[in-house]
């Protein structure tokens, strides 16, 4: 939905009418993402702020691309929109903090033609703390803290950023993941290191990882028993011609499901031995590729003179460990691949946890 020209700016609206009237207006204003909200009182607001770590009126930074501030207070008014709760907080904060490192590149997956969505994937302590899915359905629908934590991302995006889908948002066709996609790492059924500690932080640490992604494409083997064998049903799954990582690299996410990780980690797969096998399987032969798909991924990805390196077939990453492997959902033979934007790279920041929820 665009937001109308004679949208208020105000911090603050004075409105006289019940909260139908008020839901109402949101959605005329172009406030909303299509789907009723919770209507962002001033006590609701307040509330939602005494779960966070900033003052109200300090700032987060500015977003892309309406350069607009996101105050703690706006954030923590989308928050209540979203559905979420005053201890979603200081994951909103992380996140959003993360979002604007420069090697995210927040200005092209706002206005990118790609139909990439913010992913946050949480780590560590904090996805118990706040209850989050990590096991079946995790990905979906069912779970407050998934769906509303990656919904007020959006929001955020949408009313502070400026990402209008059709004026500033340019996708395509768009993506469900614009609604929100968020999910934990199901650590308890993993049998490699959490994520967080190959990407230099520790196992105490709460975190939580942003990325430009597409939805997740399933995988499906019930047929393997062996590591390699399950591996390579990956590989072949990944390596498509049209997909936005063979142009650019980028980094992107193989998230397996439990049984498909226990099988491969039973023979003998580190995490490391993962990333090496679908680095070098999940390549796109040459003859595979148009001339005129050709040129355009070479020009894209600047990688003409290593098409002999590669034996003309290329990565869909530029190193082995931009496959960024982990684990989540619950039982059954599936797992999934996440492509991404590819023009910038995921990001992972430490969750500040407020005193009253480390002591849940």
């Amino acid at each position: 939905m665009s937001r109308r020209d004679d949208a208020p700016l105000a911090e603050q609206i004075e409105f006289d009418g019940d909260d139908v009237a008020a839901l109402e207006q949101l959605h005329a204003w172009g406030f909303t993402d299509g789907l009723p909200v919770v209507i962002p009182t001033r006590g609701r607001v307040k509330d939602m702020c005494d779960g966070a770590s900033h003052y109200p009126m300090e700032s987060l930074g500015d977003l892309s691309p309406r350069n607009g501030t996101a105050t703690l207070q706006r954030v923590a008014a989308n928050a209540v929109m979203a559905g979420c709760l005053p201890e979603h907080m200081p994951l909103l904060e992380a996140a959003i903090a993360a979002i604007q490192e420069r090697d995210f590149n927040l200005i092209g997956m706002q206005t990118t033609t790609h139909p990439c969505g913010l992913l946050a994937i949480v780590h560590g302590p904090v996805a118990d703390l706040l209850a989050m899915n990590a096991g079946h359905g995790c990905m979906g629908p069912g779970n407050r803290a998934n769906a509303s934590i990656g919904r007020a991302l959006r929001l955020v995006l949408q009313n502070i950023g400026g990402a209008i889908a059709g004026e500033t948002d340019k996708a395509t066709q768009g993506s469900p993941a614009k609604f929100g996609f968020c999910f934990a790492e199901n650590e308890e059924a993993s049998p490699w290191p959490a994520l967080r500690t190959t990407l230099g932080f520790g196992v105490e640490d709460s975190c939580v990882t942003v990325a430009a992604a597409e939805g997740p494409h399933n995988i499906n083997d019930h047929g393997s028993c062996d590591g390699e064998s399950i591996l390579n049903t990956l590989a072949q799954t990944m390596a498509t011609v049209g997909n936005n990582n063979l142009y650019v690299g980028g980094d992107h996410f193989v998230v397996f499901g439990p049984e498909h990780a226990r099988a491969v980690a039973d023979s003998g797969f580190s995490r490391e031995d993962v990333q090496g096998y679908l680095f070098e399987h999940a390549r796109v032969p040459l003859d595979r590729i148009s001339a005129q798909k050709l040129d355009e991924l070479t020009s894209w990805g600047g990688y003409a003179d290593q098409l002999d390196e590669w034996r003309g077939r290329i990565p869909l990453a530029r190193e082995a460990a931009l496959l960024r492997v982990l684990v989540a959902g619950g039982a059954g033979k599936h797992s999934c691949w996440i492509p991404t934007f590819a023009v910038g790279f995921s990001q992972t920041r430490r969750v500040e946890l407020a005193a009253e929820l480390c002591r849940l």
